[in-house]
């Protein structure tokens, strides 16, 4: 109980700690003894339950901390009011004043009841802990070198000890939420994430971030009262109020509390048509992306239905909550093809890759339930490092069009070899994310295969954008400017970590499904999936020669002549060193044209205002039939 209580408070403490402290060198030690900290008590408490066959379950008097918890979501709903009235969003201001009344009456109508086990710790609480600990933490120390060159090329108030703060706060409602096992305490978590992304999000204080900001505001709100709505159902109809119950019900009475609050899992992991906020949210400082849009808050959205996955396991609510994930993972994946921006292209990948796992949480067998927590472990990681690194790039070359990023294997070598790994972590044989969605392929062949249609083209599709992009990044053009020395330890350390962590956590899967995720699935259905030794083998050589390749690419630098390509005899000579910045050459028609390598993006056909609109339509329709479906 004390590491529970250790992981929600200690945040909270260095919260304060960031607001009071104005010094940055004060600040940044305080930030990684905090972090460290946190990753210690993170792993402490894997080992403590590692062994655990049954989930541990913790009870104490919850009388006095209630209220407490029912004021400060009053606040936060009042300060919406306000500031939403300034900002002239009134849409937040009305969610905010149904929230007002909701959490009142809820309190009138949940009188009594109180949760027989407030905290439970099980191996899917154990893996978002490690994610929430040591991928959130790191983020942090990355933040601190970041965010001063963030001021200095942004021209925005530097307000760092704000943005320290709320990221704290964030980091302690993520923990809270994981570990609770009362449904209003979940909910109070939930509603602070969404505060602490809004907060985020509108950090720049210009009209788009302002914008955006309310949008996440507005869309997450709309899935937290729907949260309340479950509760309150659950509550008014079973008597109980906590989340392990929910799938030792009937069918009939877990259905309805199970879709209302997978509804807000739905808004919260950006799933069409709620994506935009996602988008949006990209306008925020890059640590904010990786944190809480790839890492953390978009995981708390399907974490949610996975611990519902069981409720919906062959239920027509279950398929059609995995078709919602199908639509958007398809649609998401093709319209990332014609991104130029390379925040855009992760921003939709991001939301790909989680309607993958929604889709595997919806379809609910144990092999769905099984990859869904595989792909929610490597996409932490992977999409992680991918931020980080972009936000360092953009810094550097000041541009996030892929366009401009020919050639950074020699301007950026060590920050490309990064990317470079995250990438391939994406959709490389035999990284984990391609082992992912091999697992889900087979699951939901078995299960739907109608489903795994939408998973065949979707992978295509990550497939050609991953590549377009990191075929601009190992090009060869000459001169090149080393544009790395910007780059503080700090950064190198959480950049450097994250690599070695994607590696490793495919390297080390075997491991960590048998001692984290089995376990889970074992107890949850009493069942066990995993990959044959055969299959392991071939993986594990796989990576060995992969992860030589942007090592040879530098390698094969040393001692070699460049020249530019050969074009038929109609290059023209202008400089004594023709392989330098010597791009122009005669047409047939004897017109003088630059050379210039350009991908295709497809806008025609895979243009987001077209294929948007169709998963938009698509999904609202799905979420209809659903609720009608459980309702009518």
């Amino acid at each position: 109980m004390t590491l529970l209580l250790f992981l929600i408070g200690f945040p909270l403490a260095i919260m304060v700690l960031m607001m009071l402290v104005k010094s940055p060198i004060v600040r940044g030690w305080i930030i990684k003894v905090s972090v460290l900290a946190l990753a210690a008590a993170s792993i402490t408490l894997l080992v403590f339950h590692i062994n655990d066959v049954t989930p541990t379950r913790y009870t104490f008097s919850t009388v006095l901390i209630d209220p407490v918890m029912t004021v400060i979501l009053l606040l936060m709903s009042i300060y919406i009011i306000v500031t939403g009235i300034r900002d002239k969003k009134y849409a937040a201001v009305f969610l905010a004043g149904i929230q007002i009344f909701g959490t009142i009456g809820a309190e009138f109508i949940l009188d009594g009841a109180e949760a027989e086990h407030v905290f439970v710790i099980d191996n899917l609480a154990l893996i978002m802990v490690l994610l929430i600990g040591i991928v959130g933490g790191l983020i942090c120390v990355f933040s601190i070198g970041y965010m001063t060159k963030y001021h200095h090329h942004k021209q925005v108030q530097d307000r760092s000890r704000f943005f320290f703060a709320t990221i704290f706060a964030f980091l302690s409602a993520m923990f809270g939420l994981v570990l609770s096992n009362d449904l209003m305490w979940i909910l109070f978590f939930w509603e602070i994430t969404t505060f602490c992304s809004y907060l985020l999000i509108g950090y720049p204080q210009k009209p788009d971030a302002i914008r955006n900001a309310y949008r996440a505001l507005i869309m997450n709100m709309a899935g937290g009262l729907a949260f309340l709505t479950g509760i309150v159902w659950l509550s008014w109809t079973q008597g109980i109020i906590e989340l392990d119950k929910i799938s030792s019900l009937s069918p009939a009475a877990a259905l309805i509390p199970a879709v209302f609050i997978s509804f807000a899992g739905i808004v919260k992991s950006a799933q069409l048509p709620f994506s935009s906020w996602l988008l949006g949210a990209m306008v925020a400082p890059t640590p904010t992306s990786a944190l809480l849009h790839s890492s953390t808050m978009v995981k708390a959205g399907v974490y949610i239905i996975i611990r519902l996955s069981p409720v919906f396991k062959g239920t027509p609510a279950g398929t059609l909550i995995a078709l919602i994930g199908a639509v958007t993972f398809l649609l998401a994946s093709l319209i990332a093809i014609s991104k130029h921006n390379v925040k855009k292209l992760l921003a939709y990948s991001t939301i790909s890759t989680l309607g993958l796992i929604v889709t595997c949480a919806g379809v609910g067998t144990y092999q769905a339930v099984w990859t869904a927590i595989l792909l929610m472990i490597f996409h932490a990681v992977a999409k992680s490092l991918l931020f980080l690194c972009v936000g360092t790039v953009e810094q550097g070359i000041e541009s996030l069009n892929i366009e401009d990023m020919d050639g950074l294997i020699l301007r950026m070598p060590k920050v490309t070899i990064c990317l470079l790994i995250g990438i391939s972590g994406m959709f490389i044989a035999p990284f984990g994310m391609l082992i992912s969605k091999w697992a889900a392929l087979e699951a939901l062949v078995t299960a739907n295969p109608l489903i795994a249609f939408f998973v065949v083209f979707g992978s295509s599709a990550t497939l050609f954008f991953y590549t377009k992009w990191m075929g601009k990044l190992i090009m060869i053009i000459l001169p090149a400017t080393p544009q790395e020395k910007f780059i503080s330890a700090d950064e190198w350390f959480t950049m450097g970590t994250l690599s070695l962590m994607s590696v490793l956590v495919c390297v080390a899967f075997p491991v960590i499904s048998n001692l984290l995720i089995d376990p889970y699935i074992c107890y949850v259905y009493q069942h066990i999936t995993s990959m044959d030794s055969g299959n392991i083998i071939i993986m594990l050589i796989m990576m060995g020669l992969i992860l030589l390749l942007p090592f040879q690419i530098l390698l094969q630098q040393k001692g070699k002549k460049h020249v530019i390509a050969y074009l038929c005899g109609a290059n023209i000579t202008e400089n004594k060193q023709p392989y330098e910045a010597n791009t122009r050459f005669h047409t047939a028609g004897r017109e003088v044209e630059e050379l210039s390598l350009r991908n295709y993006y497809f806008e025609n056909y895979f243009g987001e205002d077209k294929l948007g609109k169709i998963g938009l339509l698509a999904n609202i329709v799905l979420l209809a039939i659903l609720f009608g479906v459980v309702l009518l």
